[in-house]
């Protein structure tokens, strides 16, 4: 009669651990994907701080703040990343010059130049 609860118990537990471990496989970028973001894609959002910005691109090569009544009230924080290749691929800001605005700490405009 102990065998019987200690199989169902280690059948629950097998079955738990397996599917926990599933969870964890990220998924796999389609074809398609690899040949058009070939050095992978970090993307940004809007509200990311600047800190989680600055973690995933580095440094920006330009920080200004700039003013434009028709789209906002208050100045914003500008950081430019400066295109570094004239490869045909989509690489983040390594293919193409990326404008990012800030308003305080937060990422409010991602801009492509």
């Amino acid at each position: 009669m102990l065998k019987s609860p200690l199989k169902l118990f280690l059948i629950i537990a097998a079955f738990a651990v397996t599917a926990y471990g599933c969870t964890l496989i990220e998924a796999v970028p389609k074809p398609d994907d690899v040949l058009k973001y070939p050095l992978g894609k970090t993307d940004l959002k809007i509200g990311m701080t600047k800190q989680q910005v600055e973690s995933k691109w580095g440094k920006p090569d330009e920080i200004r703040t700039v003013e434009d009544a028709k789209r906002w009230k208050d100045p914003r924080e500008l950081w430019v990343y400066r295109a570094q290749t004239g490869l045909p691929i989509d690489a983040d800001y390594l293919s193409q010059t990326r404008k990012l605005y800030f308003d305080g700490n937060h990422l409010t405009d991602i801009d492509e130049s």
